[in-house]
């Protein structure tokens, strides 16, 4: 179905990620033969992922027809839009549009692959206006939690499409521009086929609160105490490391940024001329020798990374900085969800230190949102009024409300998809009109994997019910010439595990006594009748299905 016809004039829109999900952004839209990306995102492994960092998207719907994909589109710098670029643009070699700022993190990314001279990279202004194939695009101003967040205006003979990105209503960002509303508002003018956009804060009442906000509360805070602060937040929050910063000085304190990633973060932003009135900040090398009274410590780690600098300082490893005793650690930022356990973990560690936490749960003034809640959606649709809303970047609870929302504001028509639905998005006839396949990658051992591969399942399987490893020496016609050797990983401990081996041993023995001589002799065979006695076994004292190898050996 990607090879759509040339003479076709209808408009099509394809996820394959982001949609029934929060992250792992990528949008296809299709017309006249061609196809246009919009983001390549990825998402973050949890504990149920051992030994994965990273999800990717499976694009090869579209690198199976990469010579029909005019380019790739990039709407804002955070990961989640653009962190899979580096390992997927080789399957694409596309050219690739973005502005400044994200030009210059995806620059950083692509230099660390070695990818920085192959890629197309297109800068282009804010509010900038070109063509892509089949598409005319602008670009429209937005704000959120990154510098230059933009809206993606996409023109074509079928109709004008809507692809919001990322955003929210503020009218004081501190960095960057305010939304361009006279930009929108002309756009809603002209007639819009389509609204495609962010379903984040669907539940969300009322509206997103300002950046200003929480610079406020953050002054107020820091006003109260007399040891160390520290806060951690998104390291691509440009104007929450001002907020800080700024919060700091109003207390004579200065601000250190404390981790490699807020460092990149920092010099992008002074690249592109923001952060221009920004106090400056210290290094965490000298940070450390500031009265307490005198520095707040920006760290990386707000969502529990085990290597970012939070985590360390909570374990007491990091070289330069410690937290005790009548500090605090203001979380400034949200919590992503199935990060609950890690970030729980790192706090615990920061309290047994004597440190005191503050959360958005008890002081919700120290974060606010860089999504839209239901009063911006709102007013989003009333600027825009499209003819149809595709309600992504969310859950599937979150699409379904936002199709609700949408059709209480008056739009005629929505459809809810999810990674791999085609949808006609045709006036009075918009629908689901096909579905390709549609899943995740990641990286393993520097190389890219399906995340259903057996690989990847066997260790997550490995993680919940442990290993069995089972070695059988045995002559030709079957019969055991040494006892059966059995090691158990990760299913019972001490003298659980050693009268588990004897039982399995016992087990083997009588298992191979009672198979047929022509059974004895096949090796696949007396795998299998291992494999599954063993199984058995653990599954009736343990209640677990370890992973289980056989070795047969014939002598």
């Amino acid at each position: 179905m990607l090879a759509i016809d040339e003479r076709d004039d209808d408009l099509y829109f394809l996820p394959l990620g982001g949609s029934d999900e929060i992250g792992m952004n990528v949008n296809l839209y299709g017309y006249a033969g061609q196809w246009l990306m919009i983001d390549l995102g990825i998402t973050f492994a949890d504990d149920s992922m051992p030994g994965l960092d990273v999800i990717l998207p499976d694009i090869e719907p579209i690198a199976r027809h990469r010579d029909r994909l005019a380019g790739l589109l990039l709407t804002h710098g955070h990961e989640d839009h653009i962190g899979a670029v580096p390992h997927l643009w080789p399957r694409l070699r596309c050219p690739i549009w973005c502005t400044p700022f994200t030009a210059s993190l995806l620059r950083r990314k692509l230099d660390d692959a070695g990818l920085l001279g192959e890629v197309d990279l297109r800068e282009v202004p804010l509010g900038a206006n070109f063509v892509v194939g089949p598409f005319e695009v602008e670009m429209v101003r937005q704000t959120h939690s990154i510098p230059e967040p933009n809206a993606i205006v996409l023109r074509c003979g079928a109709g004008t499409v809507v692809h919001t990105g990322d955003w929210k209503f503020d009218p004081t960002p501190f960095v960057g521009e305010a939304t361009d509303f006279d930009a929108l508002r002309a756009v809603g003018d002209e007639g819009v086929l389509a609204l495609v956009g962010d379903s984040t804060n669907v539940f969300e009442p009322g509206s997103t609160g300002s950046e200003a906000e929480v610079r406020m509360a953050l002054t107020e805070i820091f006003d109260q105490y007399d040891g160390r602060i520290a806060v951690t937040c998104f390291a691509s929050n440009v104007a929450r490391l001002e907020s800080i910063a700024q919060a700091a000085a109003a207390n004579d304190r200065q601000a250190a940024l404390i981790g490699r990633s807020l460092w990149r973060m920092h010099d992008a932003a002074k690249e592109n001329g923001y952060l221009a009135d920004c106090p400056s900040f210290v290094s965490e090398a000298d940070a450390g020798f500031f009265p307490e009274n005198k520095i707040v410590l920006i760290c990386t780690g707000s969502q529990g990374e085990p290597r970012a600098a939070l985590s360390r300082i909570a374990d007491g490893t990091h070289p330069h900085i410690t937290l005790g005793d009548g500090d605090v650690c203001i979380y400034s930022s949200r919590q992503i969800p199935g990060n609950e356990r890690a970030i729980a973990r790192v706090q615990n560690k920061l309290a047994s230190r004597g440190v005191e936490i503050f959360t958005t749960e008890d002081h919700p003034g120290v974060h606010v949102s860089g999504h839209p809640a239901r009063d911006d959606l709102a007013r989003m649709y009333q600027l825009v009024r499209p003819r149809i809303a595709v309600p992504v970047h969310g859950d599937a609870r979150h699409l379904r409300e936002h199709a609700r929302l949408a059709r209480a504001c008056q739009v005629p028509e929505a459809v809810v998809p999810s990674n791999g639905s085609m949808i006609r998005l045709r006036a009075g006839a918009a629908a689901v009109v096909d579905h390709v396949e549609s899943g995740s990658l990641t990286i393993d051992g520097g190389r890219l994997v399906p995340l259903a591969s057996d690989q990847i399942q066997a260790r997550r399987h490995m993680l919940y019910n442990g290993a069995a490893s089972v070695t059988l020496v045995l002559d030709k016609a079957g019969k055991l010439r040494a006892d059966p050797v059995v090691t158990f990983h990760g299913v019972a401990t001490g003298d659980d595990e050693e009268d588990l081996e004897d039982d399995a041993v016992d087990a083997l023995r009588d298992t191979l006594g009672k198979m047929s001589p022509a059974d004895r002799r096949d090796d696949e065979a007396v795998r299998e009748a291992a494999r599954r006695m063993v199984r058995r076994l653990v599954r009736s004292d343990h209640g677990k299905r370890p992973v289980t190898d056989v070795h047969v050996v014939r002598i």
